[in-house]
């Protein structure tokens, strides 16, 4: 294990033992930290996968939960069902945005709609960041898991970034967009574990990332060497902000990340045509191959389907009449923790992204076949490819959910936030960023950082007496920033790009930029506090 690990643990066991020794019940305070702090000291200090780590803090949590927080047999089904139930609806996005995801990339449409951008954009500098920054969000808004960084920094180097340089711009530049990617996986995990109105915490987390918008795409800027264009750099971040507002305000949450990158895309195409007109430049015409075509008319037919569901009443209104939900009854510890009568996570299968996802892409395999643009098995190796990139998740998502939903039943959650709450009282804000970024960081994921952290920081909210609304929009804005220094996403990127082993030296570049914008997310959120 690498000396700073075995420090940073050192010093965590040592504060641990001070809590224990000076704070009033400070054995339960860390009893009740303790699975997490197992998941991160075995996904930082031993390089434990999610579907290693959760599994393994899921039983300390359950041992825990028995040995000291009074976990009865009716507490744990309870809990783990509504586990289940959130992890499935979460699921049901991520298998099908994958597979649509693979079934393109079979047919070479997202090479294509690379392609188009270089013949859209032709000056270098305002390619590179575009690429770096915009299209990377807009992958990101399609299929995260560090599929990114991993078809982004090859494109880079192809383009003569240095290899560090393209691993960090991207894993930098892509950060923004991390929170409503992956067709709204993410969110709505987010939404199904703390008690905040949907709408409100979407307007206020699409507000705290456009202001990361602009700092990640300055940052990825500096790192290509293009900081001299801040301006269009500015023009690009207004663009791309706004729309993700818009788009997450309107209840288009799975295309939020999606429209935000393209509409930066677009933007820097503008903005390259105008710059074009005054040098005299001949820009090279946009050829709409077969596959380009391939891409947009699937993707697009996916936007505009989900628009349609969410925007049209009468639509909207026939296909959420189908649904389904599960009662639970009132439980309580053998200490006295009571956990009220309720429906866990509501399931309305014809308004799910899921459903739609799925239908737009066998409708698409069928007809990339009838015009012979996809090899006739493509559908077989996607879903291989699927396979092997959502199991993993599946496993690490499940077992972190049911990891938080058994920390909730048990009260472990509430005990933390009452000891951060204490501790921090009204500054606690400055630090909730970086919360979700040490959980990202650790874990690789928002999704799982989110998963973590997100019901501590609406108790620490509740207790300081400011809205939950905006300590857990700072949790998914802290876990999208930490996309930027996940070893796990940093790993992939250098995989690809042939930098295997140097992980390190893509983390030495990301690290200040990841910090910096951490801490000034927390000042931001502070002020917002005070209001």
């Amino acid at each position: 294990m690498p000396r700073w690990i075995m420090g940073v643990l050192g010093a965590a066991g040592l504060a641990a033992l001070l809590i224990v020794l000076r704070v009033p019940d400070g054995a339960r305070y860390l009893a009740a930290a303790l699975p997490i702090l197992a998941v991160l000291a075995l996904m930082v200090g031993w390089g434990w996968g999610g579907q290693k780590a959760g599994p393994a803090g899921w039983l300390i949590g359950l041992a825990v939960g028995w040995a000291a927080f009074g976990l009865t047999f009716e507490v744990w089904w309870v809990s783990q069902l509504k586990g289940l139930l959130l992890s499935a609806f979460v699921l049901a996005v991520l298998w099908p945005a994958l597979y649509l995801y693979h079934i393109v990339e079979g047919a070479n449409g997202i090479r294509a709609l690379a392609t188009a951008l270089e013949a859209l954009i032709r000056e270098r500098g305002l390619l590179l960041i575009v690429v770096a920054w915009a299209f990377s969000g807009m992958l990101e808004g399609l299929a995260g898991f560090g599929l990114p960084v991993a078809i982004v920094a090859p494109m880079l180097v192809g383009l003569g970034v240095p290899l560090v340089a393209a691993v960090a711009a991207v894993a930098v530049g892509h950060a923004w967009s991390v929170t409503f990617g992956d067709m709204g996986v993410i969110f709505q995990t987010l939404t199904g574990l703390v008690d905040v109105d949907e709408g409100r915490l979407a307007a206020t987390a699409a507000a705290l990332l456009g202001v990361a918008c602009l700092a990640t795409g300055l940052a990825a800027a500096r790192i290509l060497g293009q900081g001299r264009r801040w301006p269009a750099v500015l023009l690009v971040a207004v663009t791309m902000s706004a729309a993700q507002y818009g788009l997450a305000v309107a209840g288009l949450i799975p295309l939020a990340a999606f429209g935000a990158g393209l509409a930066g895309i677009l933007c820097g195409a503008l903005i390259s045509v105008a710059g074009s007109r005054r040098t005299a430049a001949v820009p090279t015409p946009l050829r709409l191959t077969p596959s380009l075509a391939a891409a947009v008319g699937t993707y697009g037919g996916l936007a505009a389907l989900l628009s349609a569901i969410t925007l049209i009443p009468a639509l909207n209104e026939a296909l959420r009449a189908v649904i389904w939900a599960a009662s639970f009854p009132r439980v309580a510890t053998a200490d006295g923790f009571v956990t009220e009568a309720g429906s866990g996570q509501v399931i309305r299968p014809l308004v799910h992204p899921g459903t739609a996802i799925l239908l737009v892409a066998i409708l698409s395999y069928a007809i990339y076949r009838q015009r012979r643009i996809s090899a006739p098995g493509n559908w077989r190796v996607a879903a291989g490819a699927t396979w092997r990139s959502a199991m993993p998740a599946t496993i690490g998502i499940v077992s972190m959910v049911g990891l938080s939903t058994l920390m909730d039943h048990t009260g472990m959650t509430q005990r933390l936030a009452n000891a951060l709450a204490d501790l921090l009282d009204t500054a606690f804000p400055t630090v909730s960023a970086l919360v979700g970024m040490l959980g990202a960081f650790a874990t690789g994921s928002n999704n799982n950082s989110n998963v973590l952290f997100a019901s501590l920081q609406e108790e620490v909210a509740l207790l300081i007496g400011i809205a939950p609304g905006l300590l857990v929009a700072s949790q998914t804005t802290g876990g999208a920033l930490g996309s930027m220094i996940a070893p796990a996403k940093i790993i992939v990127g250098c995989s690809t790009v042939g930098l295997q082993g140097r992980d390190g030296d893509v983390l030495r570049v990301t690290l200040p930029y990841g910090l910096a914008i951490g801490l000034g997310m927390g000042g931001l959120v502070l002020v917002a506090s005070l209001v």
